[in-house]
């Protein structure tokens, strides 16, 4: 028997239990992980409310989770990439992550470099994969001016370092408290909230060129009102915004196979180039709490789950 994350119906937290279930048996392609760290991220929260039901449905009991990092415990048939013992990140696309033996396609692994702590392994993947599709998707040049809201949370942390990284001038929109780390990672910080508008402006005298939305809340209007081209807009949360205005929601049109984009963030970490921010560590039997803390949406980076 091995522990994982369950709910039987949709709801709140309080849904969330952590249950004995059978240990997973790999089948042909696979790969069963003993998991180290287990990302988690806002989109689960909504799906287990019931609020994604039309896009992600659920059959009950269900599990939770796609980012996870581990070491392999098994492999199945045809499975030559990696042996038993081998350190790995990937994801789950049936939503089982928050465990501690998760089943993973072999596809959806990359080895995880010596240099990449397990806290940042294991909750790379949504937020990663997320920011590298949304600042591809607004093709930026060098010498262009972006601005991102949420700058300092889980997704923008990444999209503000790799738009930095394609050559942009970078407006982050984000707390006064996170202002510091915006500045040491080369981004503009403006505080969001009333005058927010003028704030950007100020900041940004020559215009702006494109605008990513990682928390949606009217950000995609703010985008079109400073003259920002829809085609240049992205939202990951907004998509009542994204189909009124014709802005886009990533990953664009350079999608490319999760595992590949994993294996180039995660080597970006280990040489130094990309930092990935962790906001707290829980243990698995706490994921009540840690998404309790999720749920403010005031989190400077990842929250990850301990099994």
């Amino acid at each position: 028997m091995t522990k994982a994350v369950r709910y039987d119906e949709f709801g709140g937290i309080e849904v969330l239990r952590v249950e004995e279930v059978d240990r997973p048996v790999p089948d042909d392609g696979q790969v069963l992980v003993r998991v180290k760290a287990a990302g988690i991220n806002p989109g689960e929260a909504a799906i287990r409310t019931g609020a994604m039901a039309d896009i992600f449905p659920s059959t009950f009991p269900s599990g939770q989770g796609s980012d996870l990092a581990g070491v392999v415990a098994e492999v199945g048939g045809g499975v030559d990439r990696f042996s038993v013992g081998d350190e790995v990140i990937g994801f789950s696309e049936k939503r089982t992550a928050q465990a501690e033996l998760v089943l993973v396609d072999v596809d959806n692994l990359t080895p995880k470099p010596n240099g990449v702590p397990w806290e940042v392994a294991g909750g790379l993947y949504v937020a990663g994969v997320t920011a590298w599709g949304a600042v591809r998707s607004i093709q930026l040049d060098v010498g262009e001016t972006v601005v991102v809201s949420a700058a300092a949370g889980g997704v923008g942390s990444f999209v503000v370092q790799l738009a930095r990284r394609a050559g942009a001038t970078v407006i982050g929109l984000a707390s006064e408290h996170n202002h510091k780390w915006l500045r040491t990672h080369g981004v503009i910080p403006v505080a969001y909230g009333d005058g927010v508008t003028d704030r950007i402006k100020a900041s940004a005298p020559s215009g702006i060129d494109a605008f990513i939305d990682t928390h949606g809340g009217g950000y995609v209007e703010l985008a079109l009102a400073l003259g920002v081209a829809a085609e240049r807009i992205d939202t990951i949360a907004d998509f009542v915004a994204a189909a009124r205005y014709g802005v886009k929601t990533e990953p664009g049109t350079n999608a490319r196979p999760g595992a590949e984009v994993l294996a180039e963030l995660a080597a970006l970490i280990a040489d130094g180039h990309l930092e990935v921010p962790i906001a707290n560590v829980y243990p698995l039997t706490q994921v009540r709490q840690a998404y309790t803390e999720l749920e403010r949406r005031h989190t400077h980076g990842k929250i990850v789950l301990r099994p």
